[in-house]
Order: C-alpha cells, then sequence, then structure tokens
C-alpha cells in the first residue's frame, strides 16, 4: 500500500483555494494517473490533499512513487516554495480487509502513519517493503530503527529511501517540460491474471446532462469486475483519462497493460434504457463479443448482472455465477440510484460548490 499526501495542504488552501485546486487536479492527471497506469497501481481512494493506492507488488510500488516524487520535483521546479505542491509518501506491505472497492486493515494503517514520518518531498518504508526491494531497484534505504506510530501497537522498523535523478531520468520534450502521460513508453506486461480496462461509455441520450447516468453506469461495472478476484481490473482514474477521446484499442492496452477492453454506449429515454457493450482483444483488435441490452430502468441492475456475467464469462470462464452474483451490488430503490449517480458525477470538481452539491445528493432518500 502506498499513502501520499500534500505537506501543508491547509495553509495552501487558506492562501488561495481554487488555484490550490486546480493545480492539484493538474498534477493528478498528468503525474499521477500515468505513474498508476505505467506500474499497475490502484487508486483507492482520494482523500482530499492525498491518495491511497494498491499494488501488486512491493517493487512496482516503490518505483512508482520514486517517479512520482521525480515528476513533482520538476514540476516544481519554477514554482516558489510557498507555492509549490510538495507530497510526502508513506510504503506499507502487510495485511488488508476487502470491502467492495475500499481497502482497511494494518497494510492500510501502517502505510498512512509512515507517510507521516516522511521528510517533505521524500519515502519512507516499512521493514516488510525492504526487504521485498532491497537489491532489486536503484535505490539506498536509511535505517531509522523502530518507531512508535499512532494508534499502531508495535513498534514498526522504518526506512527512509534515497536515489540518484540521474537513475530515474523521466522523458521529457524540447521544452524540458515533464510529459509522463503521454511520453513514449515501453508496453506495460500483462498480469498473470485476466486483465481489462473499462472505457467510459458515450452517452447517446439527447439530454447532455444525462452523461452522468453513462459514467455511473461504467463505474458500477468497475466495481462488480474488481470484486472477481479472478480478474485484474484496471482503475476508474485510469480509464477516464480517455473521455471524449476515440483512442485505438491496442495503444490502450499497450498503455494500461491489458488483454481486454470493453467500451460501450448508454442511451436513455423516458423510462427506457438501451446499453450496448462491445469486449475486444486489445493484442489483436478483434472483436470478441458485442450485444445490445435493452429494459425498463427499472431493470436496470438485470441488464448490469447480463453485462458483467458476459464480460467475466468470455475472459474468465472458470468464474462462477455465484462469484458474479456477490461481485454485483444492488439497490432498491430507483430514485436514490438516480441522486447516488448525481452525487458521484459532482464530486470530481473539488470546488466548494461541487462538494456541497454532491452532499446534497447523495444524502437524498
Amino acid at each position: 500500500m502506498v499513502a501520499a499526501d500534500v505537506v501543508g495542504y491547509s495553509r495552501l488552501m487558506g492562501r488561495d483555494e481554487s488555484s490550490t485546486l486546480a493545480r492539484l487536479r493538474k498534477n493528478r492527471s498528468e503525474h499521477l494517473d500515468p505513474v498508476l497506469a505505467k506500474y499497475g497501481g490502484r487508486l483507492v481512494k482520494l482523500t482530499g490533499d492525498g491518495a491511497l493506492v494498491e499494488f501488486g507488488s512491493a517493487v512496482d510500488a516503490l518505483s512508482a512513487s520514486i517517479e512520482f516524487q521525480q515528476a513533482m520535483a520538476e514540476a516544481n521546479r519554477d514554482q516558489s516554495q510557498d507555492t509549490a505542491l510538495v507530497f510526502r509518501m508513506g510504503l506499507h506491505l502487510g495485511d488488508l480487509i476487502v470491502d467492495g472497492n475500499d481497502l482497511y486493515g494494518d497494510g492500510v494503517n501502517v502505510a498512512a502513519r509512515l507517510e507521516a514520518e516522511a521528510p517533505t518531498g521524500g519515502i519512507v518504508i516499512s521493514r516488510t517493503v525492504h526487504e521485498a526491494v532491497t537489491g532489486r531497484l536503484k535505490a539506498t534505504f536509511d535505517d531509522l530503527g523502530n518507531l512508535a506510530l499512532k494508534n499502531i501497537d508495535r513498534p514498526v522498523q522504518a526506512f527512509s529511501v534515497r536515489w540518484k535523478p540521474s537513475d530515474w531520468q523521466l522523458p521529457v520534450t524540447s521544452g524540458a517540460t515533464i510529459t509522463p502521460s503521454i511520453a513514449p513508453q515501453a508496453p506495460l506486461s500483462l498480469p498473470d491474471k485476466p486483465s481489462i480496462a473499462v472505457l467510459p461509455f458515450q452517452n447517446m441520450s439527447a439530454d447532455p446532462e444525462q452523461e452522468y447516468f453513462a459514467d455511473g453506469m461504467v463505474e458500477d461495472i468497475i466495481t462488480a469486475l474488481s470484486r472477481t478476484k479472478a480478474l485484474f481490473v484496471i482503475a476508474r482514474n485510469s480509464t477516464f483519462s480517455y473521455k471524449g477521446k476515440s483512442p485505438d484499442i491496442r495503444q490502450v492496452g499497450r498503455e494500461l497493460g491489458v488483454r481486454y477492453v470493453l467500451e460501450g454506449s448508454v442511451r436513455k429515454a423516458g423510462a427506457r434504457v438501451r446499453i450496448t457493450g462491445q469486449l475486444i482483444d486489445a493484442q489483436s483488435g478483434a472483436h470478441l463479443w458485442a450485444d445490445r441490452f435493452d429494459g425498463a430502468l427499472e431493470d436496470i441492475f438485470d441488464l448490469q448482472d447480463q453485462i458483467v456475467s458476459r464480460v467475466v464469462g468470455e475472459i474468465a470462464p472458470a468464474v462462477a455465477e455465484a462469484e458474479i452474483s456477490r461481485a454485483t451490488r444492488k439497490v432498491g430503490n430507483l430514485e436514490a440510484y438516480d441522486y447516488y449517480l448525481r452525487g458521484l458525477a459532482a464530486l470530481p470538481g473539488y470546488s466548494r460548490e461541487n462538494l456541497d452539491e454532491a452532499q446534497t445528493l447523495l444524502l437524498r432518500r
């Protein structure tokens, strides 16, 4: 697990709230999201000024953390000390409790406490991470001894990470601006288990304000698929970087390191909804299946079940129908579900108005 946050965030917000939020969003899209896509990180949650990320290996987690800190150092080169967004990060390898699409447990708690011990712009790792990465990447480690961490009932041996910037050079343009999101990079290797990315569905409704409904459908499909242990599912934050674009599916597969890509569209008209989906082999570009699902809005969850079942059935035949049933979350109140989707659509704005709107919608019954 990797925990990260901005040093002095409250002070920055107090000075210039709108500018700080805008720069935070920009740094997430330009630096954090590309690093997560490159190393297969899953963004578990955003915490206002920070993030909690899960990786499949300790080496990938620390490599991504170093590259992110390196990218931020480059991005802050022309910023004054009073305005620069500087992160600190903590890494731990330990037990986790999976609750839907969220994670809890000792692994999360220790990572968060180690992050608080990290120096400005630095990284602190636990002994378990140190044992897993020593000799496997270009970095050195300073033993900090056993730390007494807040609300952790045992001392945790920790190490501060040091690295040479020359060993972690990032691709730059002729103007020396770091652009990891578009810089050429080697295709990511495929995970050991079937991997899939769900691209944002196109809103085919006459009303452009129904965009939230299409996005909410994709969010639910990603959540359902991610609960199927036989699959490796790319996080929403990575796939939604393709929203509004028409990317080459084979390029998406190379950039995200997945074998399969699901794309589709949603058309909502009155009390009816039509969902189309197609599953594509990202290596060959071949269409594995395409289907259309029509129904009344009160049957929306049955339509989601059908889509998820077909996708999982194509790329992981060994997955039992019982697992698919458990993977798909059911909600009985359609009006509440509509408010839920509207609330999710308002959250990414990060402004006070957006958050107030999201809170109002999510509290509706």
